[in-house]
């Protein structure tokens, strides 16, 4: 019976462990290699159609006078893609995205490349504040109404030198350049619960595997 059930939590927590991984594994791998997310077109501007958790927002883009501009898809390693859907406001030198959280739940973020190169963002959602003097600047504004998450992107813009190209191809390669360069380190900051909760599961294993050939 002993026997028995010391196979039963072995196989428990091996259970556990490998929930822990396959929930985790993505994070580690992006944590390591943040500048492996893809950047990929997925619909034009004419064929977006935002989800109905979307439709609410991107009407209040257009009335701020946003513009839809497409939908591009992010696919990191060992996870799959998801949506953004993109407008641009040229005279407010601005791209704007929605996108659904994990929950999700609605999110928007406005950001603005800098010329010869940097961003600005402004997110309405739950943010770290990141600042890179003259290269990258990011912030979060939770629950924030897109009109006063203009206003607020708005007066930050007016301190710097926005880049020229606001165009479909311009917000791709933007996407591109962030992660790329000044976006690693936030995407490393973010991910990092993830590494450690895989280094944890992965000794977990280990430690079952050696652990079992010791018995023998």
């Amino acid at each position: 019976m002993n026997a028995l059930v010391e196979l039963f939590l072995v196989l428990a927590v091996l259970v556990m462990a490998v929930k822990l991984l396959m929930l985790n594994a993505w994070r580690a791998v992006l944590f390591v290699y943040p500048d492996r997310v893809r950047l990929l077109p997925d619909a034009s501007a004419e064929r977006m159609e935002l989800p109905p958790e979307l439709v609410a927002r991107g009407e209040q883009l257009r009335a701020l006078g946003f513009r839809p501009l497409g939908v591009h898809l992010e696919k990191s390693p060992l996870r799959r893609g998801f949506r953004s859907y993109d407008f641009v406001h040229p005279e407010e030198r601005v791209f704007a995205t929605l996108h659904l959280s994990s929950q999700g739940q609605p999110r928007l973020y406005l950001l603005t490349p800098l010329a010869p190169r940097g961003f600005e963002l402004t997110a309405d959602s739950k943010r770290l504040a990141f600042d890179v003097p003259g290269l990258y600047r990011a912030v979060g504004m939770p629950e924030c109404p897109p009109e006063l998450l203009l206003q607020a992107h708005r007066l930050r813009v007016r301190e710097v030198c926005p880049a020229e190209d606001f165009t479909w191809e311009g917000r791709l390669q933007a996407g591109r350049d962030w992660y790329q360069g000044p976006g690693a380190q936030e995407i490393r900051r973010q991910n990092l619960p993830g590494l450690l909760w895989t280094l944890v599961a992965l000794a977990i294993v280990v430690s079952l595997f050696l652990g079992g050939e010791r018995a023998v």
